[in-house]
């Protein structure tokens, strides 16, 4: 508790200290464009290592296996992707939104197509992050998990408001450092956690089949190597590409030099840092199967592998790495909830505000507006994360919200990317294809309003995959058989 406590004030400590800093739209929202790589990258770490990774993963490889690990294989590509291609983009457009420029390309209704996808995702990978950072708080204080919720919700949301993108930024930083070191003195504790050392690890793990990828065959129905793997790249090109967290740490980078090192940094960590988190699921397997007596009552009740960690951290581990490990967690939550409230609200005013209400709100009226934004978007967020408790796996619902919510957005952006030829009925085309695929494989996978030989079976990973490739394919058909003649915006307003 002392070392949760003390760093729970220092964390808040640094968003105050930032106040001043942030009291202009510019250094708000893109930190002046000031900073160095080492910095945005550990920050982009931080955005990607969230209690989901830090609790979910270890859940879903304690639960299952290392099948889920194969979405962190595809950034290295998605990586090579953004860097010589994405992060030029944005840099030479030099705009805050990710989406103003799909307006120059396609119309009005482009840019807040992808920017109401952009919040409700946002609004979701909140909800999960703050659901699964109040588990461990549960089992270590015995509160009602709903009221943690609630106390976090607001205390991230008030950090966030007052420090900018500029305390987010850096408290990414530390918070990231924090944070690989909770889970690899977590991982090197646990080798020898077993009576019979680090060999018995191995073999429990072995016997039942731990560290398995995944099938390796052509089934779109389960989460083969191969449906997983699609899934990742398409997800983490839609996040290097067209995700505002990721093009704010691009544009708040001093130089293009700067920029592409955070990339790499950011990107190529978490594929190791991610292999830790499976590690230890798997360390969990083995040590429950040695010692089935210790097993959380919560999971064999209801099978919910998310609280089979914090258990773990609170009654297993020495009390010192049980305070660094909470903090961890609450580190994790508090760079990506802060992360997604300062894109939020960024998007909402850059997007709606300054583009359909007030188009010359001076820096004081744009502030009220950040910070009105970041209060709103809290709120509902902490609201979403009390709804995601009855989940039985938080990192399933997610990836399934994000499948949904992502509304094949990447398909959008990669047609005006890609195709110069492309004209606003062709993208106007492709979106209603995209969307219709996307309801009709939600909506009928759950047996909702489509008889039996209507309904989708492939798995909900493909949900986006296949939205993002209808999107492009459809556009690119239209632009083919039915060009038309592009307006002067939609000619020169392209990625070349």
């Amino acid at each position: 508790m002392v070392i949760l406590v003390g760093y729970f004030v220092a964390t808040m400590a640094v968003g105050f200290f930032f106040w001043k800093r942030s009291r202009s739209v510019e250094n708000y929202t893109a930190a002046e464009r000031s900073l160095p790589g080492w910095l945005t990258g550990l920050s982009i770490l931080g955005t990607y290592v969230s209690s989901i990774s830090f609790l979910a993963l270890p859940g879903k490889a304690f639960a299952a296996n290392w099948n889920p690990f194969v979405f962190s294989l595809s950034i290295p590509l998605a990586t090579w992707i953004a860097v010589k291609w994405f992060l030029p983009f944005y840099r030479n457009a030099g705009h805050v939104s990710a989406f103003q420029h799909l307006e120059a390309r396609f119309g009005t209704w482009a840019r807040t197509y992808t920017g109401v996808c952009y919040l409700l995702t946002q609004l979701a990978r909140m909800g999960a992050v703050m659901y699964l950072m109040a588990l461990p708080m549960n089992v270590l204080l015995g509160w009602d998990i709903k009221t943690i919720i609630l106390i976090t919700g607001i205390s991230v949301t008030i950090y966030s408001l007052v420090g900018g993108i500029v305390a987010v930024i850096w408290t990414d930083a530390v918070q990231t450092v924090v944070l690989i070191a909770g889970a690899l003195a977590c991982a090197t504790l646990m080798i020898f956690k077993l009576p019979e050392g680090p060999g018995q690890l191995f073999a429990i793990a072995s016997e039942h089949n731990k560290f398995s990828l995944g099938s390796f065959g052509a089934s779109l129905t389960e989460s083969t190597f191969w449906v997983v793997l699609v899934y990742g790249l398409v997800i983490n090109l839609q996040n290097f590409g067209i995700d505002q967290n990721y093009v704010q740490r691009y544009l708040a980078s001093k130089s293009d030099a700067e920029a592409r090192k955070s990339v790499w940094l950011g990107g190529l960590l978490y594929v190791p840092l991610s292999a830790v988190f499976f590690f230890i699921g798997t360390a969990m397997f083995a040590y429950y199967t040695a010692n089935p007596a210790d097993l959380p009552e919560v999971y064999r009740a209801a099978n919910k592998s998310d609280y089979v960690f914090p258990h773990f951290i609170v009654s297993v581990l020495p009390p010192g790495l049980t305070g660094l490990l909470i903090a961890a967690i609450f580190a994790a939550a508090m760079s990506t909830i802060s992360s997604c409230l300062n894109s939020s609200a960024t998007i909402l005013l850059n997007d709606y505000y300054l583009r359909f209400i007030n188009r010359k709100a001076d820096n004081q009226k744009s502030m009220r507006v950040l910070y009105s934004a970041t209060f709103i978007w809290g709120a509902l967020g902490t609201g979403v994360a009390i709804i995601m408790t009855g989940a039985p796996s938080a990192l399933d619902a997610w990836w399934m919200l994000a499948g949904i919510f992502g509304g094949g957005t990447l398909g959008l952006f990669l047609l005006g990317f890609l195709s110069r030829r492309a004209t606003n009925r062709a993208a106007l085309t492709g979106v209603a294809a995209g969307v219709v695929l996307i309801l009709w494989m939600t909506l009928s996978s759950k047996g909702w309003l489509f008889p039996e030989g209507m309904r989708s079976h492939f798995h909900t990973f493909l949900t986006i995959v296949f939205g993002t490739v209808a999107i492009l394919l459809t556009g690119l058909l239209v632009t083919t058989f039915l060009p038309g003649r592009p307006t002067a915006a939609e000619a020169s307003k392209t990625s070349h």
